[in-house]
């Protein structure tokens, strides 16, 4: 399963439709980036801390504001519309592949 995601400023914006399929009733995620992939994952107790996807509008959109993950890999700056993410079952969470 595939799922598109923006990505400006170190915020990771998700549609309703990849909020619902991926995250449903989630309030919070962790954001990772490692081995050139950006990884969100659910938090399931929001006692684990996390970014919270906040709503953006009344459609359900949401965004997870991580600058501080951006920043920390030189990334702060990059800009991506409609890039793909995919569900992993072993990261547990969504990957999507960084730029070279």
């Amino acid at each position: 399963m595939t799922a598109t995601v923006d990505i400006r400023q170190g915020a990771i914006y998700l549609s309703r439709e990849t909020y619902q399929t991926y995250f449903a009733g989630i309030e919070a995620v962790i954001v990772l980036i490692r081995d050139r992939t950006l990884q969100v994952l659910p938090v399931m107790h929001m006692a684990a801390g996390g970014c919270l996807l906040k709503m953006r509008n009344a459609a359900g959109d949401r965004v997870a504001s991580a600058p501080d993950v951006f920043a920390a890999n030189g990334l702060f700056d990059w800009t991506a519309t409609e890039i793909e993410g995919r569900w992993s079952a072993e990261a547990g969470g969504l990957v999507i592949a960084l730029p070279d």
